[in-house]
C-alpha cells in the first residue's frame, strides 16, 4: 500500500470511528430525554424530540454502514482493521437498538402517571436503574474511543447490578398487581418502561463485548463476565 493510498486508509477509517462517537453522542442524549420525560408532565415536545433522535440515529446507521462496507470493498483491510470494521457494524446496531428502546421509555412515560405508589417505583427505582444503564452506555463509548479493553470489562460485569434492579422493580409490580387489580394496566406500562431499560444495559454490554474482541480477537458475547476479565488479563 502506498503511503497516499496509507493515508486514505487511515482518514477513512477515523471517519468510521468518529462516527460511531458522534452516534453514541446522539444516543446518550436521547435516552436523557427519555428519562426526563418519565419526570416531565405531558410535555409533547421532550417526546417528539426523542422521536426525531431516532431518525437522526437511523440515518446515522446507514450512513456508517455504507462507509464499512465502501472501505471493505476498497482496502480490503485485514487483521485487527479488518475487526474493527466489522464490530463498527454491530456497534451501530447495538447504538440504534438502544434508539428504540429510549422511544419506548419517551413514549411510555404518559401511561405511568396518576398511581402514587407506582409513581414512586417510577422515580426512585426505574430511574435509578435507569442512570446506570446510562453510566454503561457512556463507559463502553468510552472504552470504544480508546479500545480499552480493561474499561470494557467492568462494563460488562455492571450489566449485572442491571439485572438485579430490573428484578427488584418486577417484584414490586408483581406483588402492587396481586393486591390491586386496578394497578395492573399502569404497571404492566412500568414493565415495559424497565424491560427497555434493561436491554439498554444488555445493548450497552454488547458494545464492550465488541472492544473486546477487536482488540483481542476473540469473541466473548457468550462469555462470563469472569471469562471476559481473564481474557482481558491475558490468562
Amino acid at each position: 500500500m502506498s503511503d497516499h493510498t496509507s493515508k486514505q486508509f487511515d482518514a477513512e477509517m477515523e471517519a468510521i470511528r468518529s462516527g460511531v462517537l458522534s452516534m453514541g453522542g446522539l444516543v446518550e442524549r436521547q435516552l436523557r430525554r427519555a428519562i426526563e420525560a418519565l419526570g416531565e408532565d405531558e410535555d409533547a415536545r421532550l417526546i417528539d424530540a426523542v422521536g426525531a433522535d431516532e431518525r437522526e440515529i437511523n440515518q446515522m446507521q446507514m450512513l456508517i454502514d455504507q462507509q464499512c462496507t465502501q472501505v471493505i470493498a476498497r482496502r480490503q483491510p485485514t487483521a485487527v482493521d479488518l475487526r474493527l470494521i466489522m464490530m463498527v457494524t454491530k456497534i451501530v446496531n447495538d447504538l440504534e437498538r438502544i434508539g428504540d428502546e429510549a422511544k419506548k421509555i419517551a413514549y411510555k412515560s404518559a401511561a405511568v402517571r396518576g398511581n402514587d405508589r407506582l409513581t414512586r417505583i417510577r422515580y426512585h427505582d426505574v430511574v435509578r436503574m435507569a442512570g446506570g444503564t446510562q453510566k454503561m452506555l457512556r463507559e463502553s463509548l468510552d472504552a470504544f474511543a480508546r479500545l480499552d479493553v480493561n474499561a470494557a470489562a467492568r462494563v460488562v460485569e455492571e450489566d449485572d447490578d442491571i439485572d438485579v434492579a430490573f428484578n427488584a422493580v418486577m417484584r414490586q409490580l408483581i406483588s402492587f398487581m396481586m393486591e390491586d387489580p386496578r394497578t395492573i394496566g399502569a404497571a404492566l406500562e412500568v414493565v415495559f418502561i424497565a424491560k427497555s431499560i434493561e436491554r439498554i444495559g444488555d445493548h450497552s454490554k454488547n458494545i464492550s463485548e465488541s472492544v473486546v474482541q477487536v482488540v483481542k480477537g476473540k469473541d466473548v458475547r457468550h462469555a462470563t463476565a469472569d471469562e471476559i476479565r481473564a481474557e482481558v488479563a491475558g490468562e
